[in-house]
């Protein structure tokens, strides 16, 4: 229990010290990355401090907000060897572990090798009954569903996806997930940012 303690206070650390660095590489204050993020300027400063642990759905804004994907938060090593093409086998898949993260949904990275990607992809599990708390970001969306149903909501709209079903849009609506049934939901999830296009 130590152990994990312990490595969730590194990642923590890092993700903290990853924003700051990411800003001011941008020569951003915190009141240009609050006005592009919609995030207030004291709870970015306490992200920054390490007093505030922020959602994924927070972490998407400001990566997004910054031209990143949100894996470079974890500083996921890049493979340079591999640069123009690359392949993740299953068994190489990575485990995104976030302690701001609502219990009950994981995210495992699966484009975590290339380095100027402008894509980032994931495969998701949602448990029976989880509802994924709502995000609004930039760029665009792709959901494939693997396993199971569920109910998507955009911009108030109700949705029921399951196996075999694809859902494409805008990111820029608020927008949700919650599994059905009394199974988990898996997906192929595919994020892209306008701003790494640049």
């Amino acid at each position: 229990m130590k152990d994990v303690e312990q490595e969730t206070k590194k990642m923590e650390d890092a993700i903290a010290k990853r924003i700051r660095e990411l800003r001011k590489d941008r020569g951003w204050t915190l009141g240009k990355l609050a006005e592009i993020t919609g995030l207030s300027k004291s709870y970015l400063s306490q992200i920054e401090n390490h007093e505030k642990t922020p959602t994924i759905g927070t972490l998407t804004k400001i990566a997004y907000a910054l031209g990143e994907n949100v894996q470079s938060f974890w500083n996921l090593e890049k493979d340079d060897d591999e640069e123009k093409m690359t392949m993740v086998r299953s068994s190489e898949r990575r485990p995104i572990i976030h302690p701001g993260a609502t219990s009950g949904y994981s995210y495992e990275s699966i484009s975590f090798k290339k380095p100027d990607r402008i894509m980032d992809g994931y495969i998701v599990t949602l448990e029976p009954g989880m509802t994924k708390e709502p995000m609004i970001h930039e760029g665009q969306e792709m959901v494939y569903m693997l396993e199971g149903r569920k109910e998507f909501i955009y911009d108030g709209k109700s949705f029921i996806a399951q196996k075999g079903d694809c859902l494409y849009f805008d990111s820029d609506r608020p927008h949700l997930g919650r599994s059905l049934d009394d199974k988990p939901a898996r997906m192929l999830v595919v994020f892209v940012n306008p701003r790494r296009q640049d």
